[in-house]
């Protein structure tokens, strides 16, 4: 690795190259068959297992998911953001000074939920499912596997993520069909294939691990690295907490409102809806150190043209899943589910308009973060999940899993119109008022 970020100097300005469009095209195999894994085991225990005994699965993966926002906030959001920006002429240094805090991390969380486990064993033995002791044992591999794959995006390099992304979809898959053939699939053995995956994947990249660096030489000329660090994580740790009052409290009403077997139909219809937000997921690994970089080197006028950019490319996408879901969508549902789910296949076009509401919100989202300004993102979540408690919890008590779907739906437009206000304040305190035929002369690539 040079002493500099290789995602700044990379790739020259100018036109969309074949170079960018290979970049983009690893970046969505990646995030695919980083995704694809845990798609396939939640399809398989879907078709396998019973309704509760997935609903449990569901409950259980949303609790990894809010660890991983932690981790995302603790981590990954400031290592992207200052990684990519102020310090991308030491990003060598700075990656491995992260990725020793990643791996601590990851150690306390697994030992924490090991221990929570224990506890839950001795304490309240009917609440200490296998599923979360197979959670526990593998967070730690799996958020380690994020943090990997983030280095490799800011190093521009989304080829190697990929390559490690398809190794753990290949093992991942190999194990899943043994662990079916050999009917020892359940939420325990479940976790367990995803974390073994990830850990044999990473022998193709091991070369490419983070190094130690000149870490000392960084220390010297930023000694009050990790206050700055805390400074924009304290709100991405606080936005983490009140992300989970969003999609993810909606799994939780439904067990305490309806029954778990609610919970794994709604995650049912969600699995089918996935793949166009995953497609983003991938794409803004891309965005967000671009962004980052363009507003380090020209504040807003290098930041609106490539944001646009990305609204625009949104808006269409989203839109013409959402079409296509509404008119194959059931035959989907059916196919992949094996007619056990048929029973909410008419509320999954309604669920598919979820990417549209979340879309353009999740582009301004991006922007706001790159132009360090995470308090904004936080306080779109707090609307968001005020909308939850103040309406999705009414509908799902009143509809049911119909209200669930609704209130979902209106958790994400509280998010996006919340962060719409932000963005339109943010443009207007950076006194950007010039017209912005100029920026558009420029490629909207950095």
């Amino acid at each position: 690795m040079s002493q500099a970020n290789p995602s700044v100097a990379a790739l020259p300005s100018g036109t969309l190259s074949w170079a960018r469009i290979r970049q983009i095209g690893y970046s969505i195999a990646d995030q695919g068959l980083s995704v694809g894994g845990m798609f396939l085991v939640n399809i398989a225990l879907a078709r396998t297992r019973t309704k509760e005994e997935y609903g449990i699965f569901t409950l259980s993966y949303s609790v990894y998911t809010f660890l991983a926002g932690l981790h995302n906030a603790a981590i990954l959001e400031a290592y992207t953001v200052y990684g990519s920006g102020r310090y991308h002429q030491r990003f060598p240094a700075y990656a491995w000074l992260l990725w020793r805090s990643n791996l601590l991390l990851a150690m306390g969380a697994a030992g924490a939920l090991t221990v929570l486990w224990g506890a839950l064993v001795w304490a309240v033995p009917a609440m200490a499912s296998r599923t979360v002791l197979g959670l526990a044992l593998s967070c730690g591999v799996l958020l380690t596997a994020s943090f990997l794959r983030r280095t490799f995006y800011m190093r521009r390099r989304p080829d190697l993520a990929a390559r490690f992304s398809a190794a753990y979809f290949g093992l991942c898959a190999g194990l899943l069909w043994m662990s079916m053939r050999y009917g020892i699939l359940n939420g325990f053995s479940a976790f367990a294939i995803a974390a073994l995956a990830w850990s044999l994947a990473v022998l193709c990249v091991a070369r490419e691990l983070p190094e130690r660096a000149a870490g000392a030489g960084f220390l010297e000329h930023e000694p009050g690295y990790w206050g700055e660090h805390w400074k924009y994580s304290r709100w991405v740790l606080v936005t983490a907490f009140v992300f989970q009052m969003t999609t993810q409290a909606y799994y939780w009403l439904a067990a305490g409102y309806l029954s778990v077997k609610e919970v794994a139909d709604l995650r049912a219809m969600y699995n089918l809806v996935t793949p166009v937000e995953q497609l983003f997921v991938a794409i803004a690994m891309l965005i967000l150190p671009m962004m980052s970089h363009r507003y380090a080197e020209r504040r807003m006028a290098g930041l609106l043209p490539l944001w646009k950019l990305y609204g625009v490319a949104t808006i269409l996408i989203t839109s013409g899943f959402a079409v296509l879901v509404n008119f194959f969508g059931k035959l989907a549902l059916h196919v992949v589910y094996a007619g056990r789910f048929d029973d909410v296949a008419s509320l999954l076009g309604v669920l598919a308009l979820l990417p549209v509401v979340m879309g353009i919100g999740n582009t301004m989202n991006a922007a706001l973060k790159s132009i360090e300004k995470p308090q904004a993102v936080f306080y779109a979540y707090v609307t968001s999940g005020a909308a939850t408690f103040l309406i999705g919890t009414p509908l799902v008590i009143r509809l049911g899993l119909r209200g669930a779907v609704y209130g979902i739906l209106a958790s994400a437009g509280a998010y996006t119109v919340a962060l719409g206000i932000a963005f339109l304040a943010a443009i207007h305190a950076e006194g950007y008022t010039a017209p912005l035929e100029a920026a558009a002369k420029e490629s909207p690539l950095p």
